[in-house]
């Protein structure tokens, strides 16, 4: 069975009686007057429809035993396609997505209004504002019709149902993920092998940009960060404007989206192609500490497990290098490690680079890791050039280590262990 189908007959089956899920695509976005930014579908509406064309709407209906899928999409427009591109159309998209029922994107407001007679709940991205205005329209109108037995009292949030699908990755989305991670591999290892001295960090931006279409990844994950010495204290630095210097570290935090899934890999690699010695301290022990956070990883585990052995071992490794001082169980009472390392160990990924998963049942409770999951790991230590109150030689440096986990029956697998980082193969491909 198609995949999409597959998950659009799970999410139906989850579905209360009576009532109806409405997705919509994401909308093209104008920059000024008639150019656009480049398009990105939504993640929810593309995990049940595969489409990926703007102004589109998928509605999945469930009464008693019946049980029918809808969509509404572009009609054929040949003056329009001549300035925007090809669409698919209503008979394309029928024989494509194997859905029987498919409409013209004008018919909405009409039909959306009989689908939703005698239903009892609309699911919908419940936080969307624009498109809870436009739902409550939808309903008030079926509500004025006094003929019907009854009419939908219920708003749900259709990202309960969906979000917890998309926590398990199956294999095919695994394939695609291996796929980026691959990708991205290519790319930071022609970083780590290219003359960096005196360059812009836009411009080894550009060199990843280049790479990731190069193989095939028409669009990055998220924007690159390339963040040469202070600069990678600042986590979400990506103006990379600056000039690398010898001598310096370069935070490079880059993943690119293949067929819409993401990868997210972290290196932190020198300027001249070696580490100084107090690089090299500070780098090891965040290597050591990261290494023993995958180890962990395993179904059971929890997000907050990892967390507070990462706050342990990179407490203890502060406390090894002089930046803090004390009991490694009385820092973190106080939060002192929290000055270096601000974030969380990782977070879920895969159509989304933070994908958008849940982390507690609907009791508050977290939720363990289970087999299917993909996360990253990504410890890291951020010692700020003017913080006078940590050891000269390690002033200005900043440095994560990043990988990709699948959570696998009996433990994990590294996605992202082929993009070398222990220091010797850094500094020998560097070199090269």
């Amino acid at each position: 069975m198609n995949i999409y189908k597959q998950r659009r007959k799970t999410v139906l089956k989850q579905m209360q009686n009576d009532s109806v899920l409405i997705l919509f695509s994401a909308m093209a976005k104008t920059v000024s007057n008639d150019t656009q930014y480049p398009f990105r579908q939504d993640s929810d509406f593309y995990y049940l429809s595969g489409f990926n064309e703007d102004n589109a709407v998928l509605v999945l209906i469930k009464s008693g035993e019946k049980k029918r899928v809808v969509m509404f999409v572009q009609p054929k427009d040949k003056m329009m396609e001549l300035w925007t591109g090809k669409r698919a159309g209503v008979k394309k998209v029928k024989n494509d997505l194997s859905i029987k029922h498919v409409f013209s994107i004008k018919k909405l407001d009409e039909k959306l209004q009989k689908i939703c007679q005698n239903k009892k709940a609309v699911y919908f991205d419940l936080f969307n504002k624009d498109k809870l205005i436009y739902i409550h329209l939808v309903v008030s109108k079926v509500k004025d019709n006094r003929s019907l037995k009854f009419y939908p009292r219920s708003f749900l949030d259709a990202k309960e149902i969906l979000h917890a699908l998309r926590r398990r990755k199956s294999a095919k989305e695994i394939a695609l993920i291996k796929k980026a991670i691959d990708i991205t591999k290519k790319a930071h290892h022609h970083a780590m092998s290219i003359k960096k001295k005196d360059i812009y960090e836009y411009e080894l931006q550009a060199e990843f940009e280049y790479m990731f279409k190069k193989h095939g990844a028409m669009q990055d994950a998220y924007t690159t960060i390339v963040a040469g010495g202070n600069n990678a204290n600042t986590l979400h630095y990506t103006s990379n404007k600056d000039v690398l210097k010898e001598g310096e570290l370069i935070l490079i935090d880059a993943g690119c989206q293949y067929d819409m899934y993401a990868s997210d890999i972290t290196r932190t690699i020198p300027v001249s192609g070696r580490f100084t010695p107090a690089q090299k301290d500070v780098y090891s022990l965040i290597l050591d500490a990261q290494k023993e956070i995958i180890a962990m990883v395993r179904p059971g585990i929890k997000f907050s497990d990892l967390q507070t052995r990462a706050r342990e071992l990179l407490c203890s490794a502060m406390i090894t290098l002089g930046i803090l001082s004390g009991r490694v169980d009385d820092l973190i009472r106080k939060d002192k490690d929290k000055q270096y390392y601000p974030h969380s160990i990782g977070h879920y990924m895969g159509i989304d680079v933070h994908d958008a998963c849940p982390y507690k049942d609907e009791n508050g409770e977290e939720l363990p890791l289970c087999e299917g999951v993909v996360l990253t790991i990504e410890p890291g230590l951020y010692l700020d050039v003017n913080d006078t109150s940590i050891p000269k030689k390690y002033r200005g440096i900043g440095i994560r280590i990043e990988d990709d986990i699948l959570v696998t029956k009996d433990g994990h697998q590294n996605l992202s262990i082929g993009i070398k980082k222990e220091i010797k193969d850094i500094e020998a491909y560097s070199l090269m």
